[in-house]
């Protein structure tokens, strides 16, 4: 097979991604803070993965872009949705895979593939910080601990804490109160995890629970919130290895689909 580079970029409302492909093998990924600007960011981000290849934009085939920002790639020859994305990379992944949860850091959703990998059903959130990806962050800031601290925290929880209130606005007083209350923060950070398990749980049963599956996108890094989740659906789950660049293969990946097809015909 001849050495095919493809390119997939991922803009995000806080995080945008890049993935540069070598025909079907990652060999450059990069993810930063979507920031101010998405065109910058889209710029940025992959430039940052195509220098940790030594390729340059001209020896790309085919770039496409995803997420809230993709508009503002300029550089992207097409656009996709991001569940067509995800689809082809959780496909592509572990084509097993049924069902797909993606906690974001708007709103959460949760939907279905066919043995193709195309989705085929699914449910969103309401746009809640409660729901999302975002609850981390007011977590994370109000205990004054770095966001990739909070899943190892949790693990380390000996007292278990609940939290009842579905407003991230309350939740955060909720917090404060517990610390009052004399819980720690491995207590807290475990009992929020909980809380936003179950929001999802109930996503999940709406949709239809149909195994396998898969955690994708940047809360599935979250070892103590995975934990939580398999608990909360009493079933374990298939998370990529870079979780958070899932949907970023995926449209890189649609772009060798695109090239080939473009070829055969």
């Amino acid at each position: 097979m001849n050495n095919k580079y493809y390119a997939g970029i991922d803009i995000g409302a806080a995080f945008s991604k890049a993935v540069i492909l070598l025909n079907r093998d990652i060999i450059g990924w990069s993810v930063i803070p979507s920031g101010n600007s998405y065109r910058l960011a889209a710029e940025k981000v992959f430039t940052e993965a195509l220098n940790k290849t030594g390729l340059k934009n001209s020896d790309i085939r085919m770039i496409i872009a995803t997420g809230c920002g993709a508009n503002n790639v300029s550089l992207a020859n097409e656009t996709t949705g991001e569940f067509v994305c995800n689809g082809r990379a959780v496909h592509f992944l572990a084509p097993e895979v049924s069902t797909v949860i993606d906690i974001g850091g708007q709103f959460s959703r949760v939907f279905h593939v066919d043995r193709k990998g195309k989705m085929v059903g699914f449910i969103l959130s309401e746009k809640c910080a409660a729901g999302s990806g975002r609850l981390l962050q007011v977590l994370a800031r109000v205990l004054q601990v770095k966001l990739e601290e909070l899943g190892e925290l949790s693990l380390k929880s000996t007292r278990q804490v609940n939290f009842t209130t579905s407003c991230a606005v309350f939740i955060e007083s909720e917090i404060i109160s517990r610390i009052a209350e004399g819980y720690s923060k491995e207590d807290i950070i475990a009992g929020v995890h909980r809380s936003l398990a179950a929001k999802v749980q109930t996503l999940v049963e709406r949709l239809g629970f149909l195994p396998e599956v898969a955690f994708i996108g940047g809360s599935a890094s979250n070892i103590g919130l995975a934990k939580a989740l398999e608990e909360a659906l009493s079933h374990p789950l298939v998370i990529p290895d870079i979780p958070q660049i899932t949907t970023a293969l995926g449209a890189a990946l649609i772009a060798g689909d695109k090239d080939t097809s473009i070829e055969i015909i």
